[in-house]
This record gives C-alpha cells, structure tokens and sequence, in this order.
C-alpha cells in the first residue's frame, strides 16, 4: 500500500494581480518542486464547499478531508474549543471570536491592526474572566493567537443553549449552521438574534449581546489598551463573535471512512479540534510563523518536512496544513503572498519529497481562496495535484490556477477528493 502526503496551502487561490502582469501570487511564484509534482502528475480544481460558498477555514478543510459540511460539521466555535482543550459539554454555547477594534458600536480594524501580540491577547482576556459577570450563566474566554480566540457560555441552571444565533461579526455570516465569509459588509457590531423561535435560542442571544457589550465596556477602560493608545497603536476593545455550536461532534473517524491511519500537523486550534474530531493523531511540531516566510518560518517548514517524512514510517497518511499564504492575502499583500508560497516551495516541499517512498502519493490543494484584490475569501476553485504512486500524468506543467483548470481532474467538490485518494492508496 502506497503513502499519503496531503497538504493544504491555506488561502492559496487568488485573483490575477496587475502588478504580476496578470498572474496570481502562486503563478508569479518560484516553486519548482510543486511544478515538478505537476508535471509527474494529475492536477484540476476544487470548489471545497458548494458553488457560490466562499468558506471559512473550517468547512473548507472539513470538505477537503471528506466530510459534507452541509451535514456533519458542528460549528466553528466547538471546533475552536476541542482546539485547545476547552471544557465544552453538549448544550454549552462555543463561539471562535475576534478581539478587535472599536468606536462602538462602529468597528475600526477586525484584527485590531494585526500587531495584538498573543501575551496582550490573553491578558485582556483575563480581564474580562475577572470582571465580567452575566445574568444566569458562567463563561470562559480564551486568547489563542494574536486576535484569535474561542468562547463558551454555559447557563447556571444547566439548560441547554441553541447554537441558533447570529454572529455579531458582521464579515461573516450564518448560512444554516455553516459560516459564509462575506466580500461586502457594513462595518458595525452586529446584534445576535435568534434563528430559531426558541427560549434556547433567545437566551443564547441575550447572553451573547450581553457580553459583547460588557466585555467591550471593560476592554476600552484596560490598562493594556491605554498602554497601546499610548504608544499609537489601535486598542483591542472589542470581542466579535461568530459560528456558534452547541454539540460535540459525532462523526466517523477518518480511518473508518477511507482505510488509512492518519496523522496531523496542524498550526490553528481549529485545524486541531478538526483533526480530534475526525481521530487524526497530533504530531507535536515547531509552531510555525503565521506571516509565513523569513528565516524562522523557513526553518520550521523544513522542520515539519523532517518529521512528515519520519512519521510516514508509523502513519499511512499525513495531513499537513499550514497557514501561510492566506494572511497577507487578507491585508492585500499579494507580494508578500508571492513570497509565501516560494518559502513553502523551497522549505517545505524541496526537504520533503527527496525523503518519500517511491511508491507515496503527494496530494495538495487549498481549503478556500483568499483574493489579494478583495481582501477575503471567496468562492473561486482551488487548484489541486495528486502526484507519485499509481497516479496518471496528464499534460499539466506547473502548478497554478489557470494551469490546474486545464488538468484532467477536472473540477471536484472537496469531499469528493479523498475518496478518489484512498481508492489510488489502496490500489
């Protein structure tokens, strides 16, 4: 039986940039190893969610591991809770949330100007652990990476909370119990409402606008965003909240469902909780630099190259997602993004390949696009390659969009990739 390296480049697809001469980042990028994997392989694109769906992270990666996430994805929030241990029970109320910028109720920055450090993160998280007190029921905030974090709520008398809510960041939005990234929105805090005529889901909203309000309220008078104000910098005085869930997930481990024992190195809490959800095994690895390229970021990428390569000696698959490209993307850095993905080329795959077996397949593809030009994710396909064992060539001779278009893969639906995978796996 062959090996399966699956690699997901966060964010990877995009617009033609001007200033590329109309190339993508990822065309006007020098990656060799990914054009050779295109030329010894198969490649086509992937649509990760559904037609029209520009997805968060989260579908995204639970479409590209072979889950429909229109049936069997939890929420977000309890992703990001499993993520980093959490104590979250069934009825509980988990949101992943955004420290951000404020002049209430209009929201500057999202990410508060992206300089929020993790230490500054957890402190005014604190805080309000500390201070903020809601009307019959108890929570925990917890800071992950920069502005990133995860919140649960739970009700003191033990009834259940719906997760039936809206998100009161108003970038995304709730489509059913799935997060749709929006290219266009007005930028004030949003109120939950309930979805639903339901006192659990009523409930659920009060306490959600409840503490947006309150936790605003002592964010703006913190000592840690005074010191930030001091210093020119934007406050993170604001927690926006979004893809509410109120279940643990229920769901068939990956090995059941395609035959193979999987391992995971993974960067975000929620690719984590994902991966612990479907019964991957975590490898502990070097964190990688989010802003993805630099000298750190190049030796960690070749780090986990290392021990990708090792742990397929005790895994007949490994999924590898790293977040790199989709950051600059956000901010309109397509530069930088170009940039990224020739790191990940050079570090990543240039360590990795020359350690595989002859017989194991690489497969990499990207769980949304993230468009330099718009700022967001949207709903354009991702390119895809599956390279090595039993895989056919086609005529494709690098990897990029507009070349992947042209494969004979064709256009795929995430969750139709791997089941092509573990059939080219098990012979």
């Amino acid at each position: 039986m062959s090996t399966l390296l699956y690699v997901c480049l966060d964010g990877l697809g995009d617009d033609p940039i001007p200033e590329f001469d109309g190339r993508t980042p990822l065309e006007a990028a020098a990656t060799p190893n990914l054009d050779n994997l295109a030329t010894r392989g198969a490649t086509g694109t992937v649509v990760t969610v559904g037609p029209g769906i520009a997805p968060e992270s989260d579908i995204g990666v639970f479409g590209i591991l072979g889950y429909d996430p229109t049936e069997e994805h939890p929420g977000r929030g309890v992703l990001e809770a499993l993520g980093i241990g959490m104590d979250f029970r069934d009825g509980d109320l988990a949101y992943r949330i955004n420290l951000a910028t404020a002049a209430w109720p209009e929201i500057v920055d999202r990410r508060v100007g992206r300089d929020l450090s993790s230490d500054e993160a957890h402190a005014l998280a604190d805080e309000v652990n500390r201070t903020l007190r809601l009307d019959g029921a108890t929570f925990d905030l917890q800071a992950t990476i920069e502005h990133r974090g995860a919140l649960v709520i739970r009700a003191d008398d033990g009834a259940a909370l719906s997760a039936n809510v809206t998100n009161t960041d108003p970038a995304y939005e709730r489509r059913g119990h799935l997060g749709v990234a929006l290219e266009i929105f007005e930028p004030v805090v949003a109120t939950a409402t309930a979805l639903e005529a339901t006192r659990a889901a009523e409930r659920a909203a009060d306490l959600t606008n409840a503490f947006v309000e309150g936790s605003f309220r002592i964010l703006d008078a913190s000592e840690v965003n005074a010191r930030r104000r001091a210093e020119g910098r934007l406050p993170g005085n604001l927690i926006l909240t979004r893809d509410g869930g109120d279940h643990r997930p229920d769901l068939e481990p990956i090995a059941d469902r395609f035959g193979m024992v999987w391992a995971c190195f993974v960067e975000m809490p929620v690719e984590r909780g994902i991966s612990l959800a479907l019964g991957m095994h975590p490898v502990d690895a070097p964190r990688l630099d989010v802003t993805g390229f630099g000298p750190d970021a190049e030796e960690a990428y070749a780090a986990w190259a290392r021990l990708a390569a090792e742990a397929l000696a005790d895994f007949q698959a490994i999924y590898v997602h790293i977040k790199g490209p989709d950051v600059p993307a956000h901010d309109g850095r397509s530069e930088d993004k170009r940039d990224v993905v020739s790191a990940i080329d050079r570090a990543f795959f240039g360590e990795v390949l020359p350690q595989l077996e002859p017989n194991s397949v690489v497969a990499v593809t990207a769980d949304h696009a993230t468009s330099c030009v718009r700022k967001a994710h949207t709903a354009d396909p991702v390119p895809l390659l599956l390279s090595g064992g039993p895989v056919v060539p086609d005529a494709t001779d690098s990897f990029g969009e507009r070349a992947c278009a042209e494969g004979s893969l064709g256009r795929l639906l995430g969750p139709q990739i791997l089941p092509r995978l573990s059939d080219l796996i098990r012979g």
